[in-house]
């Protein structure tokens, strides 16, 4: 299977009616997150009888699939995200996109889905950049955010792992993640809903994950607050992550925690490139649980000077103020922290070919 899978090539399917480069400059100029998408897609096939194979880059368009498509009933589907980078050059490079394979592959692994290699999901994320590398944004702060995806496609209703599954690949021009690009984001604990459990899905990027945590979100907007944060299952006090991003926390003696890998919280690659950053710039970080409490007596304190969210989409975000139904206080100055801003300065430097970068992390696409 493995030789197989090396010499497994892509059949090329131009569109034949492309969006018109007017209408993409105009779409480039502001893309916005998420609604704007480019030309083409690749579409790889997978059944136990054949492995995968039909491997193609073609025109994006909709999806054809049976009522009783195991995924609309069992939920067998999982995803990444990752970013396309215009170069100072006029070229392209990933960002550890071997990560984001790696990642990919053990999330299958804990859905039971057939795992994707990955020098196949490599090859994926090379073809369609090319295919739509005049997509990729040139203005300041934006990217071109790839979606690879999977899901069960085999048309069946017993419970079990699926015996098909159909892998893709979408992209779409990025901007802000969020809206207005606040400088500092609000965010609401929620108290009555948990995002993962022990023995849970928390560790894998899957969609059932972000359907649950949809309502808390949604509470946290009713209170005015950005994005909600979840604490821990099983005793709800300690700081899990946020809907979407894993969480910093930064002190006046020049140390950072971090919520540690335990299975409940996503491995971010963002995550783990900052504490890689931080390291080397002489910080002492720390991967320790931290409870709701404590965050609140080391912000009135002052012992806690900064916090950020980061992840892929956000890349990194400063927190600057934290509500719940029972409580309501500012981190810092309520603004961008200093240590905040060089790191996430010294990340999107090595991103988009600004810095050096000493690590291996950038694979130059064109």
């Amino acid at each position: 299977m493995t030789e197989t899978l090396e010499r497994l090539e892509f059949a090329v399917e131009p569109h034949a009616s492309p969006v018109s480069v007017s209408e993409r400059t105009a779409i480039l100029a502001n893309p916005g997150f998420g609604k704007a998408f480019t030309d083409h897609m690749v579409m790889i096939r997978y059944s136990d009888a054949k492995g995968w194979h039909d491997a193609k880059v073609m025109p994006r368009g909709p999806l054809s699939i049976d009522p009783a498509c195991a995924v609309l009933h069992y939920a067998q589907e999982i995803f990444e995200g990752l970013k396309a980078y215009r170069m100072p050059d006029g070229g392209a490079a990933l960002f550890r996109p071997d990560a984001n394979a790696a990642r990919f592959r053990e999330s299958a692994h804990r859905m039971a889905m057939a795992p994707l290699p990955d020098a196949l999901f490599l090859e994926s994320i090379r073809q369609l950049v090319r295919a739509d590398r005049d997509w990729i944004p040139e203005t300041e702060g934006a990217s071109l955010y790839l979606r690879p995806f999977m899901f069960a496609s085999e048309v069946f209703l017993g419970v079990k792992p699926a015996s098909e599954y159909l892998y893709l690949v979408i992209a779409s021009p990025a901007g802000n993640y969020f809206k207005g690009g606040a400088p500092a984001v609000t965010l609401w604990v929620s108290e009555h809903y948990t995002r993962a459990a022990p023995g849970g899905t928390g560790a894998a990027k899957c969609g059932g994950n972000y359907a649950s945590s949809l309502i808390a979100q949604s509470e946290a907007t009713q209170h005015g607050c950005d994005q909600v944060v979840f604490l821990d299952a099983v005793e709800r006090r300690y700081i899990d992550e946020l809907g979407g991003m894993n969480i910093f926390f930064v002190f006046d003696d020049g140390s950072i925690a971090t919520p540690p890998l335990t299975g409940t919280i996503l491995p971010g690659i963002t995550r783990e490139s900052l504490i890689t950053l931080a390291r080397e710039a002489g910080f002492s970080v720390r991967e320790q649980p931290y409870a709701i409490d404590q965050w609140q007596a080391d912000a009135q304190s002052g012992k806690l000077r900064e916090a950020f969210a980061c992840g892929t989409a956000a890349v990194v975000t400063p927190i600057g103020r934290v509500r719940s139904a029972h409580f309501d206080f500012t981190i810092g100055n309520g603004g961008p922290g200093i240590h905040t801003g060089q790191l996430k300065d010294q990340l999107v430097a090595i991103q988009r070919g600004h810095a050096a970068d000493t690590h291996g992390w950038v694979e130059r696409l064109f």
